[in-house]
């Protein structure tokens, strides 16, 4: 099974187990951005431990507070979209339907500091511009350390307007481009196996490192490595 990703700068298939390069680095984002580009405040993600109602155990999931604010010229539509790449090729998005405990818990401990935090789901559609129409929200993640994950990068897309269109250099015109899945319910969606392009977005992305053996890194607070713009 092939999965697309674009890591680093670099277009790449990944064919497990080894990543192979298929073609030279893309497009650089641009220095002045190209479009419009919100202005995207975070904090370093925490850990947290929660007993869900009706649950014998406590789960873990990952948070992290942002406040996003529009200082182009339009409003626009934020749709954001958080992922976290794990350096054991472990792929997590943002759980938009965790117990609805998790963001209360989440907005207990940060009463003081974030009054106003929006649930994920409540933040999207039109941002308005200006500091006055500034949100707070989170984006939740289950668990990712129980695998002995020592690296991770989250990237964070739906910022900016800015994107390019590449040429898939091993598409195979004798082959459909995707497949249709069955969902549970009888629901049947689209999955891309053989693009003809891909379409990149200004993204960004930040990088962490869980220090300490085995053990300790699944208590550790992660330790910010790098924060970059990239296309992905």
């Amino acid at each position: 099974m092939r999965i697309w990703l674009l890591v680093l700068g670099t277009l790449a298939v990944m064919t497990m187990p080894g990543l192979t390069a298929i073609a030279p680095a893309a497009p650089a984002p641009s220095v002045a951005p190209k479009s419009w580009q919100l202005q995207f405040e975070f904090e370093d993600p925490r850990r947290l431990v929660i007993q869900l109602p009706g649950e014998s155990k406590p789960r873990v999931y990952w948070y992290m507070l942002y406040t996003v604010t529009n200082n182009s010229n339009r409003d626009v539509q934020f749709m954001p979209r958080f992922e976290i790449v794990t350096d054991n090729l472990q792929v997590l998005e943002t759980d938009v339907t965790a117990d609805p405990a998790v963001f209360a818990a989440i907005k207990k401990i940060h009463t003081k500091d974030r009054p106003f935090l929006l649930e994920p789901l409540e933040v999207l559609g039109k941002l308005l511009q200006g500091e006055d129409n500034a949100k707070d929200s989170v984006a939740i993640w289950q668990d990712f350390t129980g695998s002995d994950a020592r690296q991770f990068t989250i990237f964070v897309s739906g910022l900016s307007g800015e994107m390019v269109i590449l040429p898939n250099p091993t598409y195979d015109s004798t082959k459909p481009e995707f497949i249709l899945k069955d969902l549970p319910g009888g629901i049947k969606t689209k999955v891309m196996v053989n693009p003809k392009r891909f379409v990149l977005h200004k993204t960004l992305s930040i990088s962490y490192r869980l220090p300490g053996d085995d053990d300790a890194r699944k208590q550790a607070d992660p330790i910010r490595q790098n924060v970059e713009w990239l296309m992905r």
